[in-house]
């Protein structure tokens, strides 16, 4: 699921998506930060994790969101519930697709397929294995100075994309400045509920970046005011 990134200042470690050679987003690869401190396990539910769907279907949308409006994205988690707000000054593009993948329903039912204490947890793909996409890419390319630090949702790419292509997978920073090149685009920030992404980026393994339970994405809800 994984496939290599480029690097900076340490080799990024890639996360395979589904586009043509079946890899549609390497996510930022493990650096040298030191891990969060582990939370009780039982703060999440224990949930079995969902069926894995096929990747693709979805549509394109082909506008894009009210500028004049915030736009958000609830995250409704075995875990608990965390917000995100989207940047559409950074990521019009991937913001539209992000709300209409949410209002499809293409979240719902999916796992945070990849946890790496103290770096990054990675969600957005039905399939499961790091591999799946919507079906369509968007590009947003991120500003030179970009910075992915605690909190900032970006979206995975393959090593060969332009920078800021996005499918549907997406990360969340939970290290405080994880050194990424301004690679990924930069969709978003939490603004509530950070507690219980840092309660989601202690349940996985730091050597395989497999999650020790299903955390399951039981719903994503795009609102606007």
């Amino acid at each position: 699921m994984r496939t290599s990134l480029a690097a900076v200042l340490v080799v990024l470690v890639v996360v395979a998506a589904g586009c043509g050679s079946g890899e549609e987003g390497t996510s930022p690869a493990t650096t040298e930060t030191e891990p969060t401190a582990s939370l009780e396990v039982g703060e999440c539910e224990s949930v079995e994790a969902p069926a894995p769907r096929e990747d693709g279907g979805a549509t394109q949308p082909t506008e894009r969101l009210d500028p004049e409006k915030t736009w958000t994205l609830t995250f409704d988690t075995s875990c608990g519930t965390f917000v995100v707000t989207l940047d559409l000054d950074s990521a019009p593009a991937t913001a539209a697709s992000l709300v209409s993948l949410a209002d499809a329903g293409y979240y719902d039912g999916t796992v945070f397929h990849r946890i790496v204490p103290g770096f990054v947890i990675q969600g957005g793909d039905p399939t499961q294995s790091g591999a799946g996409g919507p079906g369509y890419k968007t590009v947003d390319v991120p500003k030179a100075d970009a910075a992915y630090t605690k909190g900032v949702v970006a979206m995975a790419k393959t090593a060969d994309e332009a920078a800021g292509t996005s499918g549907s997978q997406f990360f969340v920073v939970t290290g405080d400045d994880v050194s990424l090149p301004p690679e990924y685009a930069v969709v978003g920030t939490v603004t509530e509920g950070m507690a219980v992404v840092e309660v989601i980026g202690a349940l996985g393994d730091p050597a395989t970046e497999e999650p020790l339970q299903p955390v399951v994405i039981r719903s994503v809800t795009a609102s606007s005011s």
